[in-house]
């Protein structure tokens, strides 16, 4: 019997309608259940993780939530043994409570502990965006940050040199950290597709930026003549191979801080 389709992500409406009443970017989509301190048993809910926040919908379509859990001040995310069949079952544990959560899953996925890091680089970075905003003046005239309008399944592996940033802001990373790589891998202008930003030194440094479709199953780098891969890390092998190892995907320990508009980014490893 095969495996269920991930369901896809809410349509641009509903979504662009929950980011104007949020107002924070979206990491992670998907259908949860999820059992609080005062629930009797599991709730059904559409999930979205936006900035430290879970929002809980009654389904897909609602722009309203139900219910929301603020996890910035998560502790510890421990993943459970459950006797379901493809079913991740997982606890998060917080200062006031314990929050029980099933996930459907193929068979070959678990909560891995890299994949429990990536979670918790997700609130780190959103600790820092929070103490960026802070400091900018509300009379200032920058520019307000682009809305990152996508998401990032904290389930699902990424290349190492994915981040959660804007056309701008990768562009930036390049510039100011030349020797940590010139390739980066970001999410497109919707919650589907990806971009590959580029910094290329021929006779002057260059930033070029490439599409990477969703078609089905696999991927598809726009260029001129269209090349489709199994998975976004062909997609980055194909690049390296196509320039000789010219390009090298951009990649930082953890103890790195990379500069950019002077505050750190955070890769979702």
């Amino acid at each position: 019997m095969m495996a269920k389709k991930p369901p896809k992500p809410a349509p641009r409406k509903i979504f662009q309608e929950r980011l104007k009443i949020t107002a924070l970017p979206l990491y992670f989509e998907g259908f949860l259940l999820v059992k609080r301190s005062e629930y009797q048993e599991y709730k059904r809910y559409w999930t979205e993780l936006r900035g430290t926040t879970l929002f809980f919908y009654i389904d897909k379509k609602n722009t309203i939530y139900v219910d929301k859990l603020d996890i910035i001040d998560l502790t510890r995310l421990t993943d459970q043994n459950s006797t379901e069949k493809n079913c991740a079952k997982f606890t998060l544990v917080l200062p006031k409570e314990e929050v029980q959560l099933k996930l459907s899953v193929p068979l070959h996925v678990s909560l891995l502990p890299g994949q429990v890091i990536r979670l918790h680089e997700v609130l780190e970075r959103e600790k820092k965006r929070r103490i960026e905003t802070e400091r900018i003046p509300s009379s200032s005239t920058e520019k307000e940050k682009e809305p990152i309008e996508d998401y990032v399944d904290v389930l699902t592996p990424m290349p190492a040199c994915f981040y959660t940033v804007s056309r701008k802001e990768a562009t930036e990373m390049l510039e100011k950290n030349p020797s940590l790589g010139n390739m980066i891998l970001r999410p497109g202008s919707d919650s589907r597709n990806y971009s590959i930003t580029i910094r290329q030194e021929i006779d002057m440094p260059r930033i070029k930026h490439y599409k990477v479709m969703s078609v089905g199953n696999n991927y598809t780098i726009e260029l001129e003549k269209p090349v489709t891969l199994p998975n976004l890390f062909s997609v980055i092998d194909y690049f390296m191979k196509e320039t000789r190892g010219n390009l090298r995907p951009f990649i930082y320990s953890t103890d790195e801080t990379l500069e950019t508009k002077g505050f750190p980014v955070t890769s979702l490893k």
